[in-house]
């Protein structure tokens, strides 16, 4: 396995990211600590207070973690967490079904590589946790999944589900999921590697276990034996633990939005805003009416579901009740860093955009911003790959182009043969030549005009049908290459985008093994900062 640097410049990357990894100083005014300056980096750590109860804290993780049976190692790292100067470096994502796109892979992976480079650097415990989305909404994103089949992206996906859900942590997976892996093992042919990946999986992701059983459980048997410890906000001793931060949110909810106001408002300015602004950062779930916005109602409050408040009886409720109530993509940092010794997080391109809203909004509850560390960026290329592109003009992000205009771009770069004009030196001087020898042959004999008029038909003839087959040599080795394209922009830009946000890990773990991810971790250079996108040479 070969790693290689390659510029996020020229790939589909959102401004303000590629300016956070190129140039942090000019995006001082929407985050904390540039991630990438090892002395402000280890500022932070000394000048960080986490304000929770340790003890208090290792007791919730351990009763989250037990049933997804996490590896001594993320148990022994739990009790890490006790310790008065330990820290975590956080991730999470989406309940992705089969454990979802290669992106959730890298982060975590990433993850695990902060806290052990942060270890070694800050020289205390640093422990790697992943936050699982356990109060995420969006089953449409989660129930799909994308394979390639015959060089083309495909996708599966589970039958949709009708409205007013549960969180998707709580939805059970259907009968439908064994129909799914059914149709997934057409079209991922059988390895040496196959066996280990379906066991896996068959386990986790079972009719019955719902999506965050089964999502812990592969990410536990994948990565808490590199210490990994899961976490989420949707358990009630979690509740129990943040409630003062949820009454927070809207006794000050004006002044929480005014500061969001403004910074996205000074964002929106030099990039694009990530995430629109509410009333409240909190929403209400209702057994009927599901999960609805909480919202003002003039001096009140009130929620899609027809619920009004008071402030006070909408803080009383939440102190009675705060399992009614779940963060929005603006609170669930605030409860995570609540909840976690959270030093840094490592956050994706769209994250990186809404922590950026977020800076001033942390000084309502009391915390300061996390250091964002961008995540571990890379496109997988197969060693089939690797020897056909090398064979092609193109770099590598150019295959992200439409595929009409790499067949055209192919075409105009290699048409360096002029058949035409090699053929017509080749038979001016010919023609020239034979119109002297007809004549002399008929000074010689007159009869023979005929046959000498014939010869040189045929030489002609002979001349054009080899024109004829160098164009069809040509034509034919251009369509060779052109379905190499084809095939690379399949592999590399599936459905032109990046292949980490489109691809499913577990196409990879199939043709390479499911310890694909622990030989890639123990193959990143052990000072890396993913300040660049990798190309990772399988």
């Amino acid at each position: 396995m070969q790693i290689t640097d390659y510029s996020f410049e020229h790939l589909p990357f959102s401004e303000l990211f590629k300016t956070y990894v190129q140039s942090f100083d000019t995006l001082s005014d929407f985050f904390e600590v540039n991630p990438f300056d090892a002395e402000a980096v280890r500022k932070k750590a000394q000048q960080f207070e986490f304000k929770g109860d340790r003890e208090e804290i290792g007791a919730f993780l351990q009763e989250f973690n037990a049933p997804f049976d996490v590896h001594e190692a993320a148990k022994e790292n739990i009790e890490r967490l006790k310790s008065d100067d330990a820290l975590a470096i956080v991730t999470g994502q989406q309940l992705g079904v089969l454990g979802g796109p290669l992106y959730t892979v890298f982060k975590t992976l990433g993850t695990i590589h902060q806290a052990q480079k942060l270890e070694r650097e800050l020289d205390r415990p640093v422990i790697p946790v992943f936050w699982l989305a356990d109060e995420d909404h969006d089953y449409d994103e989660v129930r799909k999944l994308t394979v390639i089949d015959d060089e083309e992206h495909k996708t599966f996906s589970l039958p949709p589900l009708n409205d007013h859900l549960p969180t998707v942590a709580e939805i059970a997976l259907p009968e439908d999921i064994s129909e799914l892996k059914k149709e997934l093992k057409q079209v991922l042919y059988n390895t040496d590697f196959s066996n280990d990946l379906w066991g896996l999986l068959d386990e986790a992701f079972k009719p019955g276990n719902t999506f965050l059983k089964a999502f812990g459980l592969l990410i536990s048997r994948l990565f808490s034996k590199h210490g990994l410890v899961l976490a989420g906000s949707n358990h009630p001793k979690a509740k129990m633990l943040t409630t003062e931060y949820l009454k927070t949110s809207v006794k000050k909810a004006d002044q929480i939005r005014e500061k969001l106001q403004a910074k996205s408002e000074a964002i929106g300015q030099r990039y694009h805003q990530q995430v629109t602004l509410y009333d409240s950062n909190l929403f209400y779930l209702d057994e009927e009416a599901g999960r609805t916005k909480i919202s003002r109602n003039g001096q009140g409050w009130k929620a899609d579901s027809y619920n009004t408040w008071e402030l006070e009886q909408l803080t009383d409720e939440i102190e009675s009740h705060p399992e009614r109530f779940s963060p929005n993509v603006f609170m669930r940092p605030i409860l995570q860093d609540a909840l976690l010794p959270t030093i840094g997080y490592v956050a994706g391109p769209g994250e990186t955009a809404y922590y950026g809203q977020m800076k001033s909004m942390y000084e309502c509850f009391g915390l300061s911003m996390p250091i964002i560390f961008p995540r571990f960026s890379a496109t997988l290329i197969e060693p089939a790959i690797d020897r056909i592109s090398n064979e092609l003009p193109f770099e590598f992000h150019e295959f992200g182009n439409r595929i009409e205009d790499l067949e055209s771009d192919y075409v105009s770069k290699t048409d360096q043969h002029d058949i035409e004009g090699i053929f017509k030196e080749w038979m001016e001087p010919v023609e020239e030549l034979t119109d002297q020898k007809k004549k002399d042959i008929k000074e010689i004999d007159p009869t023979l005009e005929a046959a000498a008029e014939k010869a040189t038909s045929i030489y002609i003839n002979e001349l054009n049908k080899l024109k004829g087959k160098v164009y069809r040599s040509v034509k034919k080795q251009d369509q060779t290459q052109l379905n190499r394209i084809r095939r690379i922009k399949a592999n590399l830009y599936p459905g032109d985008g990046l292949q980490e946000r489109t691809l499913a890990a577990i196409f990879f773990m199939n043709k390479y093994g499911v310890d694909l991810w622990d030989n890639l971790l123990d193959a990143f250079d052990e000072n890396e900062d993913f300040d660049q996108h990798k190309l990772v040479y399988l």
